[in-house]
């Protein structure tokens, strides 16, 4: 073939190759880690590219969940220390946070799809959140309204994630209770809600879905009074160290 058709075709093989390799550990520019979990233990000193997206239906709410268990091993690795928590007064810590973020972030910005708590203690993934969105346009909104508000006592960090599958970000050992690296490895170990906790938040979707009056309860008067009661009892009953706020 002529020169110019020679370059044209080895140009669509490279660009063909580039993007079959992208985010994988032959890409020599773009960062795996970034790619896959949305975060890098390197930070802004990475040799390799961390590819911000500019869409995406999955935020990240940077070290908010602050658990009394990862900070103690913070401070006492060697674990030479008496815990202060019972395992059910952790898992008490951790739901009410889950609950409060989840209907707070649903209630607000749109459906979840699900959201993962990282349990990890190195500091690029210690308390991430990641929330991923049903619909791809509830997910900029959100950020941007996040960013202007607090969670006990601290501005809340938001941005948006690359990461769309979960069990390519996740560990695989540690979900068969066998990674080596405990808290401190890089790919993501998730932090189990209740059972309980779980059918309450996913199981709520399915009974929205099953209700199809002629006259939707958001349009009947007497619904917009239960439903300001509820949330008022909700509050009630959860009084956390932080909460949403602006």
């Amino acid at each position: 073939p002529p020169p110019s058709r020679q370059f044209r075709l080895s140009s669509g093989i490279n660009a063909e190759y580039l993007a079959s390799i992208f985010g994988t550990e032959k890409d020599k520019v773009n960062c795996t880690f970034y790619f896959k979990i949305g975060a890098c233990r390197h930070g802004e000193t990475c040799t390799r590219i961390h590819n911000k997206p500019t869409f995406s239906q999955t935020i990240v709410l940077l070290s908010m969940y602050k658990s009394p268990a990862a900070t103690a091993a913070v401070l006492d690795p060697a674990g030479l220390g008496v815990s202060q928590y019972s395992d059910v007064e952790l898992q008490s810590h951790f739901d009410t946070f889950f609950e409060d973020v989840f209907v707070e972030v649903e209630d607000k910005y749109g459906e979840i799809d699900e959201m993962n708590v990282c349990d990890n203690l190195g500091d690029h993934l210690m308390g991430n959140v990641y929330i991923k969105f049903v619909k791809e346009s509830s997910a900029k909104p959100c950020v941007e309204s996040l960013n202007n508000r607090w969670y006990n006592g601290a501005p809340i960090k938001a941005e948006l994630s690359p990461v769309t599958d979960f069990r390519e970000a996740c560990c695989r050992q540690y979900e068969m209770g066998e990674c080596t690296r405990a808290g401190f490895c890089n790919f993501m170990h998730l932090k189990p809600i209740s059972k309980d906790l779980r059918r309450k938040l996913y199981g709520r979707k399915m009974k929205e879905m099953r209700r199809s009056p002629s006259i939707s309860e958001e349009e009947s008067p007497s619904a917009e009074k239960k439903k300001k009661k509820k949330k008022k009892k909700h509050k009630a009953n959860h009084k956390l160290s932080g909460r949403l706020y602006m």
